[in-house]
């Protein structure tokens, strides 16, 4: 069993957590050694930590990159075995023999467990299936309506879960957390205070409709904010601490890491820069995209993207009409830029796809701005959201695999 994971908050998503010397949010100079226990546990996650930081490791190995001493070494291995955590290797094939007995070599065991990150959007669905290290061991996405029900869109999710995981082979016990990314304004037990993107959204307790799936805790983010984490994991911002993610949209929303760490504001809805033509900045959407008299209606990706392909033919009325929107996302995220001063800026969403859409940024941030950001194009496209969502599940069980305030046993 798992005890310690046992918990459903929402993990705090911060790089700096993830070193030896920080464990179970407690530094190793804040930690005294007069309780044998607390020092087995310490040791223990000192010894983990170093496994998974390599393919595998001898007895000497670890006992030279931790300072430990060698029966203590032996000691946290052996109850890391018996934990299902490490596992003993075979010596290398074809290696040169010396003589005696070959080194004793270990390893992490990341299959000890699953983690699963969901995508879910208002066209389709998307999971991936990772491993204790991370590792994707397998994808599948379904399209869903965008009118569909709350209950459908939930229903096409569990079904795109039992069917990558009877892929995989991989067992729902064997789940040991679940991210989520959604559109909207999450609170941080799951439940979507706002969101107009899908249908029946607002004031749905997703985190709790998604916890009687599985037996684990399920930690729902924001979309935006899960694609700015995924990002900084695997994409465009690895070399920045400090990043914008803007979901380039119908209604634009933002993610942004501020020193590595996720900023979600007081109430979570850090970031929602669609909605600043609320404040008198200009027309809606819906009347800078139409390329008639008339409001763009209905409103939706379909409809937009004939705009663009008429632009791109070469029309005036679609060519004003996407230098109208561009130009509206450009001051959206102006006013996000001014407040953080990010160092780059990522641009995501279907809009990334707009022919050109980076020099006009380029451009008029450089006006605007009084220190301008880099800017990119997202590096994971539409993948961002369920491996941000995969990132924040990892974080999560990081901080279980090395806390010091209590043990964790990894099913078999």
């Amino acid at each position: 069993m798992v005890p310690a994971l046992a918990g459903a908050r929402r993990a705090e998503y911060d790089p700096a957590n993830r070193h030896a010397h920080e464990l179970g949010g407690r530094t190793l100079g804040q930690l005294t050694g007069g309780d044998p226990s607390l020092l087995r546990r310490i040791n223990s996650a000192v010894v983990l930590h170093a496994l998974r930081a390599t393919d595998f490791a001898t007895l000497t190995e670890i006992t030279r990159v931790t300072g430990l001493s060698r029966p203590t070494v032996e000691g946290v291995v052996e109850g890391l075995i018996e934990g299902g955590l490490v596992v003993e290797t075979a010596a290398e094939e074809g290696a040169a023999r010396r003589q005696g007995r070959p080194a004793r070599r270990f390893r992490f065991r990341a299959e000890a467990g699953h983690l699963l990150g969901l995508e879910i959007g208002p066209h389709r669905v998307a999971v991936l299936l990772a491993d204790l290290d991370g590792r994707v061991l397998g994808t599948l996405a379904k399209d869903v309506c965008e009118t569909a029900s709350a209950d459908e869109r939930l229903d096409r999710l569990r079904t795109a879960v039992a069917e990558l995981l009877r892929r995989g082979g991989v067992s729902r016990g064997s789940l040991r957390a679940v991210g989520v990314g959604t559109p909207g304004i999450v609170e941080a037990d799951g439940t979507v205070r706002l969101g107009t993107a899908l249908p029946e959204w607002t004031g749905l307790p997703l985190g709790e409709r998604l916890r009687r799936s599985f037996k684990c805790p399920v930690l729902v983010e924001n979309d935006a904010n899960a694609a700015a984490v995924a990002e900084h994991w695997k994409g465009a911002a690895t070399e920045t601490d400090d990043m914008v993610f803007v979901m380039a949209g119908l209604s634009p929303g933002a993610g942004s890491l501020i020193g590595g760490r996720l900023h979600r504001g007081y109430g979570g809805a850090a970031g929602e820069i669609g909605a600043l033509h609320l404040l008198g900045r200009g027309a809606t959407p819906e009347t800078l995209l139409s390329t008639t008299d008339e409001p763009l209606h209905p409103l939706d990706e379909q409809a937009v993207a004939k705009v663009f392909t008429h632009a791109r033919a070469g029309d005036e009325r679609a060519l004003a009409a996407v230098d109208r929107f561009i130009q509206r996302l450009v001051h959206d995220v102006a006013a996000l830029v001014l407040a953080l001063d990010p160092e780059l800026v990522v641009i995501g969403g279907w809009a990334a796809g707009i022919d050109g859409v980076l020099e006009p940024l380029r451009r008029e941030l450089a006006r605007y701005c009084l220190r301008p950001p880099r800017v990119a194009l997202s590096l994971l496209g539409e993948a961002a959201v369920a491996t941000g969502a995969l990132r924040l599940a990892l974080d999560h069980v990081e901080e279980q695999l090395f806390a010091v305030e209590g043990t964790v046993t990894a099913r078999r």
